[in-house]
């Protein structure tokens, strides 16, 4: 683990996405974090010692989700498939499938196992939010904050769009891991992976953090809020927000599905699946909800010790 010292810095960007917005000054604790994301290694470890089943791995209970097939309940997980062609990019539909048997140990489906295809050194995927919490227990550690995410994931820069500066690829030099080319149909790989990639395949941060934007998705302890609170006026002047801690969970149901109740809470640091043309949030200040029984191709964790 690295120690961030902490401090006070500029929240979220107006430039990009609406939910990143207001900017606010926030401040945050000095804590600890993972110099890169857990892998499926060290999630190898934390299973053989607890015997912990994912939620990846277990059935769906049918009475949480009004009006799911029958077929549906079974053990699985969202897999990304690459398409053939150009399509709508407003319907994820096009590239996820639900795959039976795909869990963190057969990452793309039945006979897709870890060690098979050399991805012990790569980001566990197929985590839920329960998962990255037990393993956060487990280890003695705990899931970041949004602000703590945030915080570490810009390496020291303040209002910069991107960890390590103002340009994508700074002289073409690909800083992080993510889609180049038209997503979801044409990846040039100019990084040098379709997929995920091992931790420690890009530069540090300024921080000496390792994939804190691109490769995989983390999962964060706070619910989801449509917009992040902003600091109280005291006397006609702002005062930063002290280690805010997200929303609440009331709030962060999906309002496009209002017969699941299910929360939904942050997730930082956008993924390999982002691409120009469709999710530029491979930045510090990019958010997106996930309901906390999702499982993917492109999410993972890292953990975070605080100092008080």
């Amino acid at each position: 683990m690295i120690r961030v010292s902490g401090g006070t810095f500029t929240m979220g960007s107006e430039r990009f996405y609406p939910e990143e917005a207001p900017l606010r000054r926030v401040t945050v604790d000095p804590f600890w974090i993972d110099e890169v994301p857990v892998t499926n290694r060290e999630f190898a470890r934390f299973v053989e010692a607890t015997g912990h089943v994912t939620v990846a791995e277990i059935a769906p209970d049918p009475r949480d989700y009004p009006g799911m097939s029958p077929e549906m309940a079974q053990a699985g997980s969202l897999v990304f498939r690459k398409t053939a062609t150009p399509v709508d990019t407003a319907n994820p539909a096009n590239w996820w499938s639900f795959e039976f048997g795909a869990s963190w140990r057969y990452p793309l489906g039945p006979g897709s196992d870890v060690d098979a295809l050399g991805l012990w050194d790569h980001p566990v995927v197929h985590v839920a939010y329960a998962d990255a919490e037990a393993y956060a227990q487990w280890a003695g550690k705990n899931l970041p904050t949004e602000a703590e995410f945030e915080f570490a994931a810009r390496g020291g820069l303040e209002n910069a769009d991107y960890a390590w500066g103002d340009e994508l690829a700074p002289d073409g030099r690909m800083m992080a891991n993510y889609w180049q080319g038209l997503f979801p149909f044409a990846n040039q790989c100019l990084d040098g992976w379709e997929r995920t990639s091992p931790v420690r395949s890009f530069p540090a941060n300024g921080y000496g953090l390792h994939d804190m934007i691109g490769n995989t998705w983390e999962w964060t302890r706070d619910w989801w809020a449509e917009r992040p609170e902003a600091p109280k006026k005291s006397g006609g002047s702002c005062c930063a927000l002290s280690n805010p801690r997200g929303g609440k969970l009331k709030d962060s149901f999906d309002p496009a599905q209002p017969l699941v109740r299910i929360g939904r809470k942050v997730i930082k640091g956008g993924s390999h699946l982002c691409a120009a043309n469709y999710c530029q949030r491979y930045r510090p200040a990019a958010r997106h909800p996930e309901m906390i029984d999702t499982a993917t191709t492109h999410i993972g964790f890292r953990c975070v010790v605080r100092e008080s």
